[in-house]
């Protein structure tokens, strides 16, 4: 046995994260992880009637299948179902590390109960005609703007609404991550969990990045385009950072009057939900989907696909005459 074993869970902790930040995790899923692994891990007592034991004087020996259903169930107790089910994975692959470095003999959470979470539903824009205004008004430059710059803003939103890049994928781009001959295309994307893939652009995103890139050209000079440096930028030249691209999606939305149609929670992911609901609709398979989003599994995928059959039997039940004939059955 590793002469860790009795070793603080504090410490193991900070272990496990180190090794973790190998992986290039954001720094967001960092304080998850963490978060996670203390607020169990505050929850554990070797005694139902004692107090739970301090991080620094928890020993991981004393963390028996028993001990982890107990704290858990405390933990699940306020929480929501996604909630219990991302700390059980969290500790699932911290107990994995302990095995695998010979911390620990096994891992107990097997034998700890997790809620099944659905897939979350998609949330597109709402409205058909939705991404079309916006992307419309983001192309006129607005004297209220104390700097516009409406080629960076329309990049941002084709490569979003047209490619379906998230967030984080958005913000690692290159300028050499637009790539191909004309005619074919593409942008390389640093997908989630460092999985690349490569999504195809259509001649009129390629015209809008082509756009931008002459703008900042103009801005910025020439040696601002280097190959290796970052594809969207700030005012000021320098990367775009996380709540930079947020401020920069909210700023469309306003400009374009579509708030209202922007569903809760889903600000700058609305418009990646509404690249996969759309290709839905035009016909391609949950396969196809999956490949052009970078979902790790299928059934993601699958989800737009059921959301859209949906829609289309709620718009064959509001047809009139549908009604006209269930009046007519019924008397």
């Amino acid at each position: 046995m590793h002469d860790k074993e009795d070793e603080s869970v504090g410490s193991l902790i900070e272990e496990f994260l180190t090794a973790r930040a190998t992986r290039k995790p954001s720094p967001h899923t960092l304080a998850a992880y963490r978060r996670d692994l203390r607020a169990v891990a505050a929850l554990v007592t070797t005694d139902d009637d004692a107090p739970p034991l301090p991080l620094d004087r928890l020993s991981v020996a004393a963390l028996s299948p028993r001990v982890m259903r107990a704290a858990f169930a405390r933990f699940a107790a306020p929480r929501a179902a996604a909630s219990v089910h991302r700390a059980w994975s969290t500790w699932n692959s911290f107990f994995t590390f302990l095995v695998a470095e010979g911390v620990v003999p096994g891992n107990p959470m097997p034998a700890v109960g997790r809620p099944r979470t659905p897939i979350p539903r998609p949330k597109p824009l709402r409205g058909e005609e939705t991404p079309e205004e916006l992307l419309a008004a983001v192309a006129r430059a607005e004297g209220r703007q104390r700097d516009p710059w409406p080629q960076r803003d329309l990049a941002v939103l084709a490569l979003a609404l047209c490619a379906g890049l998230r967030l984080s994928e958005l913000l690692a781009l290159r300028v050499s991550s637009v790539a191909g001959r004309d005619g074919e295309r593409r942008v390389d994307v640093a997908g989630k969990g460092g999985r690349p893939r490569t999504v195809p652009i259509e001649a009129g995103v390629d015209r809008v990045l082509a756009g931008y890139l002459e703008s900042r050209r103009v801005r910025f000079g020439a040696r601002s385009m280097r190959p290796d440096g970052p594809l969207l930028v700030d005012r000021a030249g320098e990367a775009l950072r996380r709540g930079g691209l947020q401020y920069l999606v909210e700023s469309c939305y306003r400009r374009a009057g579509i708030g209202d149609r922007v569903p809760r929670g889903a600000r700058l992911h609305a418009l990646r939900h509404t690249f996969a609901t759309r290709l839905a609709e035009d016909g391609a398979s949950a396969a196809e989907i999956m490949r052009l989003l970078g979902h790790a599994s299928l059934a993601s995928s699958q989800t737009y696909i059921e959301v859209t059959a949906g829609q289309q039997r709620a718009a064959v039940a509001a047809n009139r005459t549908n009604r006209a004939l269930a009046g007519l059955s019924g008397s």
